[in-house]
Parts: structure tokens; sequence; C-alpha cells
């Protein structure tokens, strides 16, 4: 007769370039649903202002995860660490937020505000 000892379950890890792309879809939902449009006068400047403080936290986030830790992160053709995944991805989500976002409030991007 045999006994079937219960195993200690396994957790569900999620990947860390999900981890880190969710993080960043994140911060852009909040950032093009949210902040911008409650800006009481919507510029370019300040747009780009406000983008680099959330890229500064997203960025924070992913370091308080990731730093230290080795883990490789894989784009397309090559691996990466954690930092330079963050900021690319980020900024390829974002792109075209911004020209979609731009173009449905009518800002100028010129620079002039």
């Amino acid at each position: 007769r045999s006994v079937l000892i219960p195993q200690p379950c396994r957790k569900a890890t999620m990947p860390p370039e999900l981890k880190l792309l969710i993080l960043n879809a994140v911060i852009l939902l909040i950032a093009y649903l949210g902040i911008y449009p409650s800006m009481h006068r919507i510029t370019l400047t300040r747009m780009m202002a406000t983008d680099m403080v959330l890229t500064v936290l997203a960025l924070g986030v992913a370091a308080a995860l990731f730093w230290d830790s080795g883990t490789r992160f894989s784009l397309l053709f090559f691996s990466t660490n954690w930092a330079i995944f963050s900021f690319l991805t980020l900024a390829v989500m974002e792109i075209p937020l911004f020209i979609w976002f731009c173009r449905k409030h009518g800002i100028d991007l010129s620079g002039r505000d």
C-alpha cells in the first residue's frame, strides 16, 4: 500500500518581462487616461515634464524588483538588463499613445506653448 504525501504547491511565477510590461502599461494608462486629460492646460512642455517623472517612477519600481538580481530580459533579437528593457518597452508602448493623445487634444508638437 502506498501513501500519498501531499507536495507543497509551487507558486506560478510570472516571467520578469511580463512584470515590467504590466508595470509600464499601468503607468501609461494612468498617465493617458487620468493625469494628462485632467491637466488644466495641456501642452507639450507640461506633458514632457510629467512624462519624465513617470519614467523615473517606472525605472525606480523596476530597480526595486530587479536591481542586482542578474535577471536577463529578452527583447526580440537580444537580451538585456532590467533598465534597458524597462526604458525601451516603455518608449515603444508610449509612442502610439502619445501620437493619439496629441491628435485628439490638438497639441502643437512644434514645442511652442
